[in-house]
């Protein structure tokens, strides 16, 4: 099958996406047990954070691959005027590539679309109200309803009803709150928003339901410390409020792009535990000369790349020409 010059290149990057993320992704799913057992012997936060990455590891480097080397390459040593036949593998595995971002941006889309019209709805059908020890307004839902989240992405909003609000204490409703700025301070709704956007190994094949899983359990732990902040008054007081409101009953179904004071409800007792056992510790700052030293390595392996570059892009040239065929 003989393709124009820029039809060929998105086949190849479509086709160089998904080997790529799909190798990766198997060897992240047989390390994801080990991964998680060292993840849980670190502090909540940092566990958290390498779960996730963990999870994006497979998207990030092969979307590095194609836009920093595939993308180059192919425009540097590949000439225009050139007509080259693509192989049917190629052409099959570009489609593959394509069909996993189509169904990884729709995803992330109808997720946008379903937070969009949730918070608009809980907007109509309650007010904006001020809350003790919440600087900014809150949305509150006039109804009985076991409803305490933060909704949205860009301007995450803080949703509560009027039965939580009757049915916690105000050291307790202070404690949910400290839980939910928590996330808010993490943007975790907009790692969720990431990981939406992630494509899977094959259409409509989701590889890493495991790792997703262990890192909303994880980001509950984290906020959970945050809120307490090594306090066990805080820690004990959060615990009530968790028992609670899971008392309260069910609450409302939830878009994607939320994060709910029972978002990990099964994981419940084991928050309450920890919570009562005074397990938190308080969150430090990261020291600037670990920031420094971060900052050089970047730097450091930048210039390496630029050096090797030349050597690089006739390396991965003469791959996507095998590729093609």
């Amino acid at each position: 099958m003989i393709l124009p010059y820029l039809v060929r290149l998105v086949c190849l990057c479509f086709a160089s996406f998904f080997v790529l993320n799909a190798m990766t992704a198997l060897l992240v799913r047989v390390a994801t047990k080990r991964a998680i057992c060292f993840a849980e012997s670190r502090r909540s936060s940092v566990a958290a954070h390498l779960v996730l990455a963990l999870r994006l590891l497979p998207f990030v480097l092969a979307t590095l691959f194609v836009v920093g080397l595939c993308v180059p390459s192919y425009l540097w040593l590949e000439p225009a005027a050139t007509s080259e036949e693509v192989g049917l593998v190629c052409v099959f595995l570009g489609m593959l590539g394509g069909a996993t971002w189509f169904i990884a941006i729709a995803r992330t889309a109808h997720a946008l679309i379903s937070s969009f019209r949730h918070n608009r709805l809980c907007r109509l059908a309650g007010r904006e109200a001020h809350v003790p020890g919440e600087a900014s307004s809150v949305v509150l839902v006039e109804n009985e309803t076991p409803l305490l989240a933060l909704s949205g992405v860009l301007n995450p909003r803080l949703l509560i009803s009027r039965g939580v609000l009757r049915s916690l204490s105000a050291e307790e409703l202070d404690a949910a709150l400290r839980h939910e700025r928590a996330h808010r301070a993490s943007r975790d709704n907009a790692k969720r928003l990431l990981i939406l956007l992630t494509p899977d190994i094959l259409p409509f094949v989701r590889l890493h339901t495991a790792l997703e899983s262990q890192w909303a359990r994880l980001a509950e732990w984290a906020a959970d410390d945050q809120a307490a902040a090594g306090d066990s008054s805080r820690g004990v007081s959060l615990a009530a409020a968790l028992v609670h409101v899971a008392r309260m009953g069910s609450g409302p179904r939830l878009p994607l792009l939320s994060t709910s004071l029972l978002a990990c409800d099964r994981d419940l007792s084991a928050r309450v535990d920890r919570l009562l056992r005074a397990a938190s510790e308080p969150i430090a700052a990261k020291p600037s000369r670990h920031r420094l030293r971060t900052t050089g390595f970047v730097v450091a392996g930048l210039f390496v790349a630029a050096l090797l570059a030349p050597l690089a892009l006739s390396s991965v040239h003469e791959l996507l020409e095998i590729l093609v065929r």
